[in-house]
């Protein structure tokens, strides 16, 4: 008997075709635990699908995985859909996946939470970036869509609470596809040309499907980046969004972000006609208070009799005067007596004193002669006395011999 051999690529192909025309195979949906994750630089997403006693390989490609609302990771157990093929190949059958979604926890609430890890991480919540709503707008960009009820509430209010603001609509989609891009592009639109002075971005109430343009990332880095302070409002009270976290403020329903965003015009009425009346009487307090002391003044000797004041202050400059003068004459005294203290010491030891009692200097070309040994047979001396001075001609010169004492 004959057997007729085949090659390997014609036995995979037969075994790929087997798969194929499987009914079971072409949808399948299995629930098991990601592995060995990895997300090739072509965008595609390869990994192993386990559970506690089997595992099979899978691969998602690059336009399914764009679909993804949240990140896979290693660890994470998932609902799969997909077909069962053979890759002809390697001769190893994978599941080629369709959809993914976390098994127990929807994949946008997963998506959401993800998000908003990474962007905490990053700085984007922090309230040291805040910046505070002006107190008094001049104009409002309101950044939703136009045909919502949402904006015409925001309006409403807007123009009841404070007439004097300029509300400028915004028109964007507000779901669907594109619409957090197109949020995030008049956002950038109106910074560009400083159309406003506060930004109100939100919509109305809806499932977590129908708000997701607000939990996205590209519209969380637009409010991040904006000069102009944005308050979010989306949804209802209970709905939390990524934009809240970014934003400079969050209002709970767009209605309650108009209330934020202004004043209340009857308020302010209201508060000044209170400023007015405070003022009003403090100005009367104030001059009621002066009067009294104009009174007091008034009554003072210097108003009542200003002769017998300047008369006081006469006396008062007289005993002054006294004892100014007293106070120098005394200062005076001392000066004096410490003066004549003071001559008598130089006068005790001034060398004229010395002549006085007989006693001369002699003095020649080059100062006082202390000794017999600078004058000579012949020199010129000058001679000065207690009351004058003699010109001397020098005739002999004896020394004097000094006795040794022993």
């Amino acid at each position: 008997m004959t057997v007729r051999s085949i090659t390997v690529s014609q036995l995979n192909e037969y075994i790929k075709n087997l798969f194929a025309s499987d009914r079971m195979l072409s949808a399948v949906c299995v629930t098991g635990e990601l592995s060995n994750f990895k997300r090739h630089s072509s965008g595609h997403l390869y990994f192993t699908l386990k559970d506690s006693d089997a595992a099979v390989q899978a691969v998602m490609f690059r336009s399914d995985a764009a679909r993804l609302r949240f990140s896979p990771e290693s660890g994470m157990k998932v609902i799969v859909t997909g077909r069962v093929s053979l890759y002809p190949k390697s001769g190893q059958y994978q599941i080629y996946v369709n959809t993914m979604q976390p098994d127990g926890i929807g994949s946008l609430y997963l998506a959401f939470e993800q998000l908003k890890e990474k962007l905490y991480r990053k700085g984007l919540f922090d309230p040291a970036h805040k910046k505070a709503l002006p107190l008094y707008p001049k104009r409002i960009a309101v950044v939703t869509s136009p045909t919502g009820a949402a904006v015409r509430d925001m309006i409403r209010i807007l123009n009841r609470r404070y007439p004097l603001c300029d509300v400028l609509v915004c028109p964007v989609k507000v779901q669907g596809d594109g619409a957090a891009q197109e949020i995030a592009d008049m956002l950038d639109y109106v910074n560009h040309h400083r159309l406003a002075d506060l930004i109100i971005t939100g919509r109305g109430g809806g499932s977590l499907e129908d708000l997701w343009a607000f939990n996205e990332e590209v519209l969380a880095e637009a409010i991040y980046r904006s000069d102009i302070p944005v308050i979010s409002a989306v949804g209802h009270e209970p709905d939390i969004t990524i934009s809240d976290y970014v934003a400079d403020a969050r209002a709970s329903t767009p209605s309650n972000a108009a209330e934020i965003a202004v004043k209340d015009a009857f308020e302010l009425k209201r508060a000044l006609g209170d400023l007015a009346f405070t003022l009003a009487k403090y100005q009367s307090d104030r001059i009621k208070a002066e009067r009294t002391r104009l009174a007091r003044l008034t009554q003072t000797p210097v108003m009542t009799d200003p002769r017998q004041y300047f008369t006081d202050r006469r006396l008062s400059l007289d005993v002054i005067s006294d004892r100014l003068a007293s106070s120098m004459r005394l200062t005076l005294e001392r000066r004096r007596a410490q003066t004549a203290r003071l001559a008598a010491g130089l006068d005790a030891m001034s060398p004229l004193k010395v002549l006085s009692r007989g006693y001369s200097v002699v003095t020649d070309g080059r100062g006082v002669v202390r000794s017999v040994g600078r004058l000579t047979t012949g020199g010129e001396i000058s001679v000065r006395l207690s009351d004058g001075s003699a010109d001397c001609t020098v005739v002999r010169v004896t020394k004097e011999q000094k006795e040794n004492v022993s």
